[in-house]
């Protein structure tokens, strides 16, 4: 019971200290004060002086040829990107090289010479048609015709590896003359870097 009474006497107590009495309202300012007020003057602009735009130090050139990059995707992108053609196309059972194939082999040669550091595996492939025996044969007469020709255009041999797939890897699936023409191919991709010593 003693602890009721008290609970009841200490309420009030707390919430007259926590809410007290009401705040006093601000004053309002009189709306008329009579009050002059004059303009104050601008100071003087302070006296310029020839400012010499000094050109900022030059920037380190932070872009860093992609080609020297570890990661070989972006090396092969950008080998695409100047003009390296990952593949040639062969005829129907041929591994003679076209005037065409000739011209891009020229140009990717010229790539691969001014990165002598580059290590280039030719895939060779073949459509469909024929033994599976016959299209690995086949795929390796062409990566071979190729390898060849690099390295008759100046290429060191020693930075070339070849491999076949035969029809193992074909980038159409139809059977059809247009897809089997995409399949019979020779796909180069660069695959590692060599000490240039």
């Amino acid at each position: 019971m003693n602890r009721k009474w008290m609970i009841w006497m200490v309420v009030p107590v707390l919430l007259t200290f926590l809410y007290g009495c009401p705040k006093k309202k601000p004053a309002t300012p009189p709306t008329d004060l009579d009050v002059e007020t004059q303009p104050v003057d601008t100071p003087p602009p302070a006296p310029t002086q020839d400012v010499v735009d000094t050109p900022p130090p030059p920037a380190e050139d932070e872009t860093e040829d992609p080609l020297l990059s570890a990661d070989l995707q972006i090396v092969n992108d950008e080998l695409r990107r100047r003009g390296f053609s990952p593949d040639v196309y062969f005829e129907y059972d041929e591994i003679s090289l076209s005037d065409e194939t000739r011209e891009r082999l020229a140009r990717n040669a010229e790539l691969l010479k001014a990165q002598p550091s580059f290590q280039v595996t030719i895939e060779g492939h073949a459509d469909e048609r024929g033994t599976n025996e016959y299209n690995l044969a086949l795929g390796e007469r062409r990566a071979n015709s190729v390898r060849d020709y690099l390295g008759s255009l100046g290429v060191d041999g020693g930075r070339l590896r070849i491999i076949t797939y035969g029809e193992e890897r074909p980038v159409c699936t139809e059977s059809a003359e247009s897809c089997w023409s995409q399949n019979r191919r020779a796909h180069m991709i660069i695959t590692g870097r060599a000490n240039v010593g």
